[in-house]
This record gives C-alpha cells, sequence and structure tokens, in this order.
C-alpha cells in the first residue's frame, strides 16, 4: 500500500488556545515502530483533551509545536514489527499522538476493530468517550438499579454515552445541560434535565431527591460546579467521580471532606486506568462490547468539520456551543 512522503496536519504552535493551531503542508509521515500500526485517518475526534493540551493545562501535555489530536479512525496502512492480528486493509479506531493529520501511529494492543457495518467516524468515542462513562458509572462510580445519577454535560460525547448507560442499568438520570440542549438529552432518557448555568444545581438535585443526594455524580466540568456537585452528593454513600476540569480548576479540603461533604471523591483520567490498571480497563471494554452488542449503543453520528476547520471545532467545543461528538475529516 503507497504512503506518501508528508502530509497535511494541523500543529499546536502556542499555549495559548485553539486559535493557534496551524494547518501544515508538509509534514512528515511517521512509520510503524515495534507493535505500532500506521493508519490513514479518515476521521478524527475532537476531545477536551485538545483544548486542555492547547492551554497547557493538561498535566505532563506536550510543549508546542507538537502534533495535535490524539484520537483517529481510519484504515491500516502499515505494520511495525512484532505486530500480529492487523493487516493492512483493516479499519481500527485508537489513541495515539497527531490524529489531526492524514496518517497517524497507533498502539496495536490498543487499536479497536471499527465495527462491522460502521463508518469509521461513527467508531469515534469507542476509545475514549464511552469508555470513560462506563468506568465512571460502573468500575469506579458502582451504579446500581434503582439510584440516582447526576451527569454533567450530558449533551458532550461522553455525557450522552453516560446517559444511556445509566438509563440501562436502572438508574435515575439527573442530566445538566445549557437550555437549548435539553430536549436532545430528554431524547436519550434522562428523567430529569436542569439548566447547567442555573443559579443552584445542588438545591434543584436535593429538590427533585426529596433532600437526599444523588448517589453518583459524573463531575467533568471544574470550577464552580464541583462544589455545586458535592453538596449534591448523598452523605456519606455517595460518590463523585471527576474526570474533567473543563471549567477550571478547583478545591475541596481534608475540613470539608470531614464535616461538610462526607462522600467519596474519586479521580478518573482513562489513560492512568489503562496503565495503571489494566484489567479494569479489560473488564470496562468487555462490558463496552455487551452494550454494543445488546444495543444500547450504536454508530456514533458525530458532527464533522473539515481538518482545516479544527480551530473553529476547537472553539465552540471550548464555548459549550456545540452537542454530541465532533470530528475532523483529513
Amino acid at each position: 500500500m503507497s504512503v506518501p512522503a508528508t502530509m497535511r496536519a494541523l500543529q499546536q504552535t502556542s499555549l495559548n488556545g485553539p486559535q493557534d493551531l496551524r494547518l501544515i503542508t508538509d509534514a512528515p509521515v511517521p512509520s510503524p515502530a515495534p507493535g505500532e500500526v500506521l493508519i490513514r485517518v479518515t476521521a478524527a475526534g475532537v476531545n477536551f483533551v485538545d483544548i486542555s493540551q492547547a492551554r497547557g493545562t493538561f498535566a505532563g501535555g506536550p510543549r508546542p509545536p507538537y502534533p495535535a489530536g490524539i484520537e483517529g479512525a481510519g484504515e491500516v496502512t502499515a505494520v511495525g514489527e512484532g505486530v500480529t492480528g492487523l493487516e493492512p486493509g483493516a479499519h481500527v479506531v485508537g489513541v495515539g499522538v497527531g490524529a489531526f493529520a492524514e496518517y497517524m501511529v497507533l498502539p496495536a494492543a490498543g487499536a479497536v476493530p471499527v465495527p462491522a457495518g460502521w463508518a469509521d467516524e461513527q467508531a469515534l468515542g469507542l476509545v475514549v468517550n464511552w469508555p470513560t462513562a462506563l468506568a465512571a458509572l460502573k468500575a469506579l462510580g458502582g451504579v446500581t438499579a434503582g439510584q440516582t445519577v447526576l451527569i454533567h454535560a450530558a449533551a458532550g460525547g461522553t455525557g450522552q454515552a453516560a446517559v444511556k448507560m445509566a438509563k440501562h442499568y436502572g438508574a435515575t438520570v439527573i442530566a445538566t445541560a445549557s437550555p437549548g440542549k435539553h430536549e436532545v438529552v430528554r431524547a436519550l432518557g434522562a428523567d430529569h434535565v436542569i439548566d447547567s448555568r442555573g443559579a443552584d444545581i445542588a438545591a434543584e438535585v436535593l429538590r427533585l431527591t426529596d433532600g437526599a443526594g444523588a448517589d453518583l455524580v459524573l463531575e467533568s466540568v471544574g470550577g464552580a460546579t464541583l462544589d455545586a456537585s458535592l453538596a449534591a452528593t448523598k452523605r456519606v454513600t455517595g460518590r463523585v467521580v471527576v474526570y474533567g476540569v473543563a471549567g477550571g480548576e478547583a478545591a475541596i479540603t481534608n475540613w470539608e471532606l470531614v464535616y461538610k461533604h462526607q462522600i467519596h471523591v474519586i479521580g478518573l483520567n482513562i489513560g492512568t486506568l489503562i496503565q495503571a490498571a489494566p484489567q479494569i480497563f479489560g473488564e470496562v471494554m468487555g462490558q463496552l462490547s455487551g452494550l454494543l452488542a445488546a444495543g444500547v449503543l450504536g454508530p456514533g453520528r458525530p458532527t464533522a468539520y473539515e481538518l482545516a476547520e479544527g480551530p473553529k471545532a476547537l472553539a465552540e467545543l471550548e464555548a459549550r456551543a456545540t452537542v454530541g461528538k465532533l470530528a475532523l475529516l483529513p
């Protein structure tokens, strides 16, 4: 399979934000190292991690200039030494470096086959958003039937999957979203949808739960919303799984955990989960396969942008002006 020497790619040139993404036309096409595959990217997923990296707030993130994007789907064009089970022509989705480009390399062990009958772009989310939502709900959050789950940013790629999964597991779902997105979230099955920009989210959650609070909170916003999440959680047995900082950093003290918020606060980074607890991640992916087989989750329908529109797509995501998964098409 013929592979060119250079390609179009988006390069992040500063830590001032996604407006400093630049389209270059002579980026070198990478070669797969042992244990890697090279794919011709047909669709790249846009994630909040891309914004965090662009603003320098992602712990251990790359220094500019760097090839942007982490999530790519496409056709395998070459395989590195020692790779078995993947051949050129196979279609996969995975996480690597430089997904906002025409070609990228992926670790072969983490390259997930695109489900039969799906277009590549429909599989975006399969290795980032959906496992994050499922790990937050089950592996770490321990949701069970009859419990109440508060899901922030419910109209986003991870939030939408979380709503569907939580309902499948028999939970009552309270979701937050901006008013223009409420109907989308209700259509996913949420029992209650409240204004994410409202004055007192915690008071509304307590009202809806007769003062008890939510059994589980999926917290991806941060900032002032984290404090609202802590206040909206059931005392002693309630859990808050924190997996995002889109709204900025927030603090909680040991004094507050003893005297104000007697709850479980759990941090989740899907990359760390994969590295530090591969058995748990394997269980998550097994459960995810079951949800796909059962039809709980189906082909995604991302909003697509051309590669050159990458800065626009990230800016709209950062402004929370989007719904669902976003994709760049090289």
